[in-house]
């Protein structure tokens, strides 16, 4: 490519950018082939530039949490409402009243309250909301509100009767805890699959995913052993998730046009020197 092509290419990106200061733009050259690529620039790398778009580093952070992305992205040109709040306040509501049983709070032994959250809150809203994140062309976010969605609605199915799933297990008790053990333990495992995806992520966002992760750890060992202080633990943890759930909803909602308490991306360390 000739100095006057170059010359040209780098106009292109300057006149691309958005109405922010163009200074300190890295001195790359920005031919056809590195348009995809992502580099960093400006005092301590505040400025990040994916292709020929420049994005401050604190804005794509936002992202996290509050838009259920797990990676730095900018945000959707659809114009759509963020879903990701009311899909992780569904979540975070029906997993708080679940903790507070399985805590054993109030000495409390009888779940069937939740079946009502877990059916039209924390399952059918969160649905609806993972399905509008798939349409926000967020895969992440799209999969892990659908997939919790599909939870609370099989959890809430286990106690309706019309379903007849404790009703199979009548004689057989120990077979229903070897049962929900299994059940919470592929939810485990794919909890730790999603929290791998959020190495690169936030403090708060990727403590939501691990610590879930960890109660259905707890409560998988509950189930297989039948220790109530195992089972209470995680619903202790469990707790915590709920109130990190309604942090990273708040982190969404909260700006601050409509709020003088606005929710502070703290990133995870990297040794990476730009991100890919």
């Amino acid at each position: 490519m000739s100095d006057k092509e170059q010359t040209s290419g780098n106009t292109d990106l300057e006149n691309t950018l958005h109405p922010q200061d163009t200074d300190n733009i890295p001195t790359h050259n920005y031919s056809q082939d590195s348009l995809g690529k992502i580099y960093t620039g400006g005092d301590n790398n505040q400025y990040i530039y994916i292709g020929r778009q420049k994005f401050l580093r604190s804005d794509l952070y936002d992202a996290f949490g509050g838009t259920l992305q797990p990676g730095l992205a900018p945000a959707s040109t659809h114009k759509f409402g963020n879903p990701a709040p009311l899909g992780l306040s569904a979540f975070a509501l029906t997993t708080f009243v679940l903790s507070m049983f399985n805590a054993r709070a109030q000495g409390i032994v009888t779940p069937n309250v939740v079946v009502g959250l877990a059916m039209f809150y924390g399952g059918l809203t969160q649905l609806i909301a993972g399905i509008w994140e798939i349409a926000l062309e967020n895969t992440f976010g799209g999969t892990a509100l659908c997939s919790y969605g599909g939870f609370w609605l099989s959890f809430g199915a286990i106690y309706i009767p019309w379903f007849g799933i404790l009703d199979a297990y009548k004689e057989k008790e120990s077979d229903l805890s070897n049962a929900l053990g299994f059940y919470l333990l592929g939810w485990c495992i794919f909890t730790f699959g999603l929290t791998i995806c959020t190495l690169k992520s936030t403090v708060a966002f990727f403590a939501l995913f691990f610590l879930l992760a960890i109660t259905f750890l707890l409560l998988c060992i509950g189930e297989f052993t039948h220790k109530v202080g195992v089972t209470r633990a995680g619903g202790v943890l469990g707790v915590i998730v709920a109130f990190i759930a309604w942090y990273n909803a708040y982190a969404g909602v909260a700006t601050k046009e409509n709020s003088y308490l606005v929710a502070h991306p703290f990133p995870l360390p990297t040794n990476e020197r730009t991100f890919l």
